[in-house]
């Protein structure tokens, strides 16, 4: 039995593409505290345990724990887990402003947020890496991938740049050490990515200090690619479509609860597994999409048990593929090598075909995911469909007929709903999320319907704004709907901080004149 468990994490380890051994996973090390922990929420929230650092070693400590468990009937978990554990700050840093414009608090939250290289800490989950970067607040202590991109867009309004650049040399640094971006530089985090954001973030960094920055990064954005198609790892992204053209899907490598959200997982489990043997990679794999959760995964549109989403080829992510191509055969363009710019246009060029192909929907005027299995478009409507927009792959008529939809169906008093669905999941109505109300701005703004555009910007703007005033905080999601009320939904509590709506709110406020 321990030699299948070695062969096992043996196996595990090859799947990443690590090319340095990782710490053992919160899991692994602790066994039976680690479950007892979770299951009995000992510390609340399930993310706060997978953070703690042990004050000796782990071996010891679970050693210590069954044996004091079973010789004491009263024996307290959560006084063990303190005794043992450093516990992470679950409070969210104050910033007291004094009343400041809320573009001034944002300033100041960039050093609240900021975090710096430390020493590796022995059995810490956490993923070293080279340079300062920024947290999105909260619960969440770490780097994210997809968040990234959009908080350096307020980075860059503020004068940011080298931070931007730090940001992105870590994730060119992950990318070498793990052959991906994982979710976040958590050992946990490691059986999956994100939204892959990282050729937006080299455009970016190119604005800022020239297009020979391609350059610099052209091997990890090739490895990048290699990782979304199964070139160097079985990650099985890719997809074979009815007419033998090749999309991609989300698929974490793991088919186990999430350690970070074990207790939720596990009785989502229980429900579906009977049905589903592979639940659990269909909850991680929404994980990776970043939308944890929402309907588009759900095969009735509401249930959490009836999740699938290794089932959907989602819209977004090969909108995000697509300029990952492009990207790259501007790379080679200016290395002038044709053969691989011609490579990858012509690549870039079957993507789009596809997608036209399979995701837009002319009964619905929306561009929609396809179900692998159904072979049948998805029938929610997201904002996932407004990224053909956003990357110019919609036709005039496409995005005309999208803008109509956008109006009837997203468009509440302070901005868009994720889906028009109330389904109690936190990417479904009645949330609205900066980097979606980004990516349908911009994608408007690129078909020239600027007055929607601008109506967006604004009721987003004054939504944020409203709330900062009233409790001086910037949060991770919005009430779109009703704009006295919290957003809500998920498995933990709203949280502020917040990265990617302090961002995304800078971005949006220099671009209509507001004061900074």
């Amino acid at each position: 039995m321990m030699m299948h468990r070695f062969i096992l994490i043996l196996f595990i380890g090859l799947q990443f593409g690590s090319v340095k051994a990782q710490t053992k996973t919160p899991d692994q090390l602790y066994g039976q505290l680690f479950i007892d922990v979770q299951m009995q929420n000992v510390l609340k929230d399930g993310k706060t345990f997978v953070d703690c650092i042990p004050k000796r070693e782990p071996a010891k400590i679970l050693a210590d724990y069954i044996a004091l468990k079973k010789a004491n009937t009263s024996f307290s978990t959560l006084n063990f887990v303190k005794e043992n554990f450093i516990l992470p700050d679950t409070a969210t840093t104050a910033v007291i402003t004094a009343n400041k414009p809320v573009a001034a608090h944002i300033n100041e939250l960039w050093e609240a947020l900021r975090r710096k290289p430390a020493a590796k800490i022995a059995n810490s989950s956490l993923l070293d890496l080279p340079s300062p970067y920024i947290v999105p607040g909260g619960r969440f202590r770490e780097v994210y991938y997809w968040d990234s991109y959009f908080t350096m867009l307020g980075l860059q309004v503020s004068g940011e740049n080298e931070t931007i650049e730090n940001m992105i040399k870590n994730f060119a640094y992950l990318i070498d050490q793990n052959g991906h971006i994982p979710n976040g530089n958590r050992n946990y985090y490691l059986s999956r990515s994100q939204p892959p954001f990282f050729s937006l973030m080299i455009g970016l960094l190119a604005k800022i200090k020239g297009e020979a920055i391609y350059s610099t990064y052209l091997p990890v954005l090739e490895k990048e690619y290699a990782y979304w198609m199964d070139q160097s790892a079985p990650t099985r992204h890719v997809v074979v479509m009815p007419d033998g053209s090749k999309l991609n899907r989300y698929y974490d490598q793991l088919n186990t609860p999430r350690q970070e959200s074990y207790k939720e997982d596990v009785l989502i489990g229980r429900q579906a597994a009977q049905n589903n043997p592979e639940v659990y990679r269909d909850i991680r794999s929404a994980a990776e999409s970043g939308w944890d959760f929402s309907s588009r995964w759900l095969a009735d549109g509401m249930q959490l048990k009836t999740i699938q989403t290794t089932q959907i080829v989602p819209v977004d992510l090969n909108c995000l593929l697509y300029n990952l191509e492009v990207t790259l055969q501007q790379c080679y363009a200016l290395q002038k090598d044709t053969a691989k710019e011609k490579q990858f246009r012509a690549l870039a060029l079957k993507r789009k075909t596809s997608m036209q192909k399979y995701f837009w929907s002319p009964q619905q005027s929306w561009f929609t995911d396809y179900n692998i299995k159904t072979k049948k478009q998805a029938p929610v409507l997201s904002l996932a469909g407004m990224y053909p927009l956003f990357f110019n792959l919609a036709d005039l008529r496409q995005a005309k007929l999208a803008k109509n939809i956008l109006q009837q169906k997203f468009l509440k008093p302070g901005g868009l709903v994720s889906t028009p669905l109330n389904t109690h999941q936190q990417w479904d109505a009645p949330n609205g999320w900066a980097p979606l109300q980004w990516i349908a701005i911009n994608g408007l703004g690129n078909y020239g319907f600027h007055d929607l555009e601008k109506d967006i910007s604004v009721r987003w703007i004054d939504l944020n704004t409203n709330v900062y005033k009233r409790t001086g905080k910037l949060m991770e999601k919005y009430n779109v709907v009703d704009l006295q009320l919290k957003a809500g939904g998920g498995e933990y509590a709203s949280q502020d901080g917040f990265g990617w709506t302090n961002g995304v709110l800078l971005s949006l406020m220099k671009k209509y004149g507001y004061t900074l």
